[in-house]
């Protein structure tokens, strides 16, 4: 039986709000070992994986910082790239540019920094951050539809990435929602379960 659509989002919103802030009151230095066990797991993920073009999010939130991880990888061989998101137009998919650490940033209306300058680039795989998630790879960003519009649009290989305690039974997915491939949290990498 299906819910009625106000209850759902309801559920949904609760849902991201619970795990915003379980995730926000987390002490710093428990997130940080979570972070350090998902870099030892996407060590393992992105090495079977080989992305050559690697997209991924500066931390918002709380979010698990993956930025001294994507340093280590990209010196790792002299070829791969990294990039950021940029939201070009509402409602519109992501575009990427590369990141170089070190380089000048800009920051968006809500004080993220993305590159303001370079050409767009398609990563072969990307790095989302996981508010919400399902086992089923279903996951809750921020409610603008940012990565599922970009995954509708662009052919990558989506790896969730968030810490257990945003796990859900169940995100209530929504029609146009995209689940992600592999999940990456403090306790693993597994594929999403289809």
């Amino acid at each position: 039986m299906s819910l009625p659509i106000d209850d759902a989002d309801a559920r949904r919103a609760a849902m991201r709000a619970r795990a915003l802030a379980a995730r926000e009151t987390t002490p710093p230095a428990r997130r940080a070992a979570w972070e350090a066990a998902i870099a030892g797991h996407l060590d393992d993920l992105i090495g079977r994986l080989r992305p050559r073009v690697l997209a991924f999010c500066w931390p918002f939130r709380a979010e698990a910082d993956l930025r001294a991880w994507v340093t280590r990888w990209l010196a790792g061989d002299a070829s791969r790239i990294a990039a950021l998101p940029v939201v070009a137009a509402k409602d519109a998919p992501l575009i990427f540019r590369r990141w170089i650490p070190g380089s000048a940033l800009a920051r968006d209306r809500y004080g993220i920094p993305f590159p303001p300058h370079g050409e767009a680039i398609q990563p072969d795989l990307a790095l989302a951050p996981l508010n919400a998630f399902d086992a089923r790879g279903y996951r809750l960003g921020y409610g603008g539809g940012y990565f599922d519009r970009t995954l509708a649009a662009t052919p990558l290989t989506s790896v969730g990435v968030g810490f257990e305690l945003g796990r859900e039974a169940d995100v209530l997915p929504q029609a146009h929602d995209r689940a992600m491939d592999w999940l990456v949290t403090e306790a693993g990498a597994v594929p999403a379960a289809r």
